[in-house]
């Protein structure tokens, strides 16, 4: 007992040193700095960059430079074959009988190459490298919105759960004025010994309530501070922004769908999959090249056929260039570029169906956040009657408990009335001020709310 206590006390003396608010615009502006989350997505973007400016440059020809020298023997017999893998080549005359000396050569090659012209491959290539970093900027955009939507109800809660300590620490101060009362009366002989139990036991209740409060209220900013950076200790909502909104006027919100992040996310999708479409279009189109090559050899065998030192192998005897251009067009692409199309188009079509799907959810969500802003006012103007009443209550009741006219069991409920009356309360404003941010997220119009608060 002494124990708990102790933990109170200490809990309560911390309540009463909190720092000074943070507001949640300060809060949202920490979370887009310093949420791992969005410094992870802000990598995928770097690194979709980084492979679209590899992609622009695939048209860059190739220029292959090519030195070697070799040692070996020259046997050749007649005969085709198909060259698979490294084959050895040994060009020159075929001799009467298998001749083992060996002699030198040298080989150097200058070859270039360059895909021209691909009747626009390349451009629908630059199209996707450019479709996907918008889709993973637009991934990014809409992990902002959902970590800012997280950030936004966890202060909400931040700021009912501070509601809920105060009005349990008042009701902590309630038990033991009762308590003070009951053990007066029994000490004088007025009341019974178990009043003083029943009342202790209900001061005892009132703390493990404000423990395990204090506890959820911990957790809550134990979470804002793994995406803001900030110490949890210096998380405390500012508990006016109910009573600002509430309030205000009622805001109307139109539903930001040209600027919406999940709309555009999926959107993105969509695109990029249609660019996808266009890139197997032009993937099995005719490819036209344009050649060039340039070689210098060298060899111990002269052209009498004499097999000299190997020395005299060194150095280029004979030069050589070759020019052109070609086309190259595989016939049955145009089965692989049918069925490939095909697929794609399927998944055109399931991304359609998805952007449809989050429209129509976005919609259904912002008419539900609707109607229970509008049950949260009306329960709004009902619940300071029951308060008022409740209030009321509990004050004839312990003044009828002092005067010896009701016992502690009446007093006691009429404690809990007004507790349950003033939690309802605070039950109504956390269901209000949540009922229009989730309307306003969904609509993509948080700011039109941030900017009415001070």
């Amino acid at each position: 007992m002494f124990l708990a206590l102790c933990c109170l006390s200490a809990t309560m003396l911390q309540a009463q040193q909190n720092p000074p608010p943070v507001t949640l615009k300060q809060l949202l502006a920490r979370v887009d700095k310093n949420a791992p989350t969005l410094i992870t997505d802000s990598s995928a973007i770097r690194i979709r960059q980084a492979q679209a400016a590899e992609i622009r440059n695939n048209w860059l020809p190739n220029l292959k430079l090519n030195y070697q020298a070799d040692i070996g023997t020259s046997n050749n017999v007649t005969g085709p074959y198909f060259g698979y893998g490294i084959i050895p080549s040994s060009s020159g005359g075929i001799h009467p009988n298998n001749v083992t000396t060996s002699l030198s050569t040298n080989l150097g090659i200058a070859s270039f190459d360059w895909e021209v012209y691909n009747f626009g491959y390349y451009g629908a290539q630059n199209r996707v490298a450019n479709s996907n970093i918008q889709v993973e900027q637009n991934n990014y955009a809409q992990s902002k919105y959902t970590l800012e939507s997280f950030t936004i109800n966890d202060y909400l809660l931040l700021m009912s759960l501070q509601d809920y300590l105060n009005i349990q620490a008042q009701n902590i101060r309630r038990t033991q004025d009762i308590l003070r009362s009951v053990s007066s009366l029994t000490k004088s002989g007025v009341r019974p010994g178990v009043d003083t139990s029943i009342a202790n036991a209900e001061l005892s209740k009132a703390r493990l309530n404000y423990i395990e409060l204090n506890n959820q209220f911990q957790q809550v900013q134990l979470q804002l501070a793994e995406i803001t950076g900030l110490p949890y200790q210096s998380i405390v909502a500012d508990t006016t922004v109910a009573g600002q909104l509430i309030n205000s006027q009622a805001v109307m919100f139109n539903t930001d769908t040209l600027h919406h992040p999940i709309i555009n996310f999926y959107q993105s999708l969509y695109q990029n999959s249609k660019e996808q479409e266009n890139l197997v279009k032009h993937q099995y189109n005719p490819k036209i090249f344009v050649e060039g090559a340039a070689w210098g050899r060298g060899s111990s065998v002269d052209p009498e056929g004499n097999y000299n030192s190997l020395s005299s192998g060194w150095g280029f005897q004979r030069d050589n260039y070759l020019v052109g251009v070609g086309i190259s067009f595989n016939v049955f692409d145009l089965r692989r570029e049918h069925l490939k199309l095909n697929t794609q188009k399927a998944e055109s079509e399931f991304y359609r169906n998805k952007l449809e799907e989050q429209r129509a959810i976005l919609a259904s969500g912002a008419n539900q956040a609707n109607a229970e802003m509008q049950t949260a006012r009306l329960r709004l103007l009902e619940i300071p009657n029951q308060l008022r009443a409740a209030e009321e209550g509990y004050r004839q009741k312990l003044s009828l408990y002092r005067n010896g006219l009701t016992d502690i069991i009446e007093l006691d409920a009429a404690l809990s009335i007004l507790y349950r009356a003033e939690t309802d309360y605070v039950q109504a404003k956390y269901a209000y001020t949540n009922a229009l941010f989730n309307q306003a997220i969904t609509d993509n119009q948080v700011n039109t709310i941030l900017n009415t608060l001070k």
